[in-house]
């Protein structure tokens, strides 16, 4: 699944195609992806400007004043900016016609294999549900350490279950949390509660610090995401811990493990996380 440096990604990939351009068409090519596609992106869509493309969590919006678009990638899901004339694919669901400019006539089209992506809409003035309940942006200076040290008191849960919970911090995801723990030095199956502040701080500087190379290397290319332009991530290349299970930790050469918390595949070095 796409994690937040891959949905960042995406947005800085289409955002320059997108914003201030007029809307001429949408093209639904089915009235649902995982949940059913509101009537208004059809009908209100059509003769506005996006004026802005937002990421929140791992949602994009494509504001407009009549309202946003709201996006989510799912497991497969794929936005590209293309010709008018783009031969579809059988998995090419969506497309958001753009008016022309000197470049000529563009379409987004938002491909999902799945369909675990969705396609929603946000009146203006509103928060959709799905976003309403989300914790802090974690390249924001609302993400901390302390901010993770006081949310953590009390808790028993694995810090690392802890750290993806979207209510603490959005945007964490599987890969980018086994990660920062391992850089941090802290086991992802300690308890959430008995974790230190001075820990918590060294938590949250790696949480940042990864997350943004992650998004200026392009992302983490697994199995289904590609970015805007057709070409993979490259963050795969710098995973100290994540899918190495049994290799040698590049730190101390001790073999990396995994474990299921969450039923989220783990892996961390023993020697180097307590």
């Amino acid at each position: 699944m796409p994690e937040l440096p891959e949905v960042e990604t995406t947005r800085r990939g289409i955002a320059p195609h997108l914003i201030g351009r007029r809307i001429t068409s949408v093209v639904l090519r089915r009235p649902d992806l995982r949940w059913p596609i509101p009537p208004e992106v059809g009908a209100l869509l059509p003769g506005q400007r996006i004026e802005e493309v937002e990421r929140r969590a791992k949602y994009l919006l494509l504001h407009t004043q009549v309202g946003s678009a709201l996006l989510h990638l799912g497991m497969t899901g794929v936005l590209r900016v293309l010709p008018p004339d783009a031969p579809v694919g059988k998995h090419d669901h969506v497309d958001i016609a753009l008016e022309a400019t000197t470049v000529g006539a563009r379409i987004l089209r938002f491909t999902d294999a799945r369909r675990f992506g969705c396609l929603l809409w946000q009146p203006p003035g509103t928060t959709h549900e799905l976003l309403e309940n989300l914790g802090p942006e974690p390249l924001t200076d609302a993400f901390d350490g302390d901010l993770l040290w006081h949310l953590s008191r009390g808790r028993t849960a694995a810090v690392k279950l802890f750290l993806m919970d979207n209510a603490v911090v959005v945007g964490v995801g599987n890969i980018y949390a086994s990660e920062a723990l391992f850089a941090a030095g802290i086991d992802p199956r300690r308890a959430a509660g008995s974790v230190s502040r001075a820990r918590y701080a060294r938590l949250a500087a790696e949480v940042k610090r990864i997350l943004a190379w992650a998004i200026e290397r392009g992302g983490t290319t697994l199995r289904d995401f590609i970015n805007p332009d057709g070409m993979p991530g490259y963050f795969v290349r710098e995973l100290q811990v994540y899918g190495r299970e049994g290799e040698p930790c590049r730190t101390c050469g001790t073999a990396i493990r995994q474990v299921v918390l969450g039923q989220r595949s783990t892996f961390w070095c023993p020697r180097c996380q307590k």
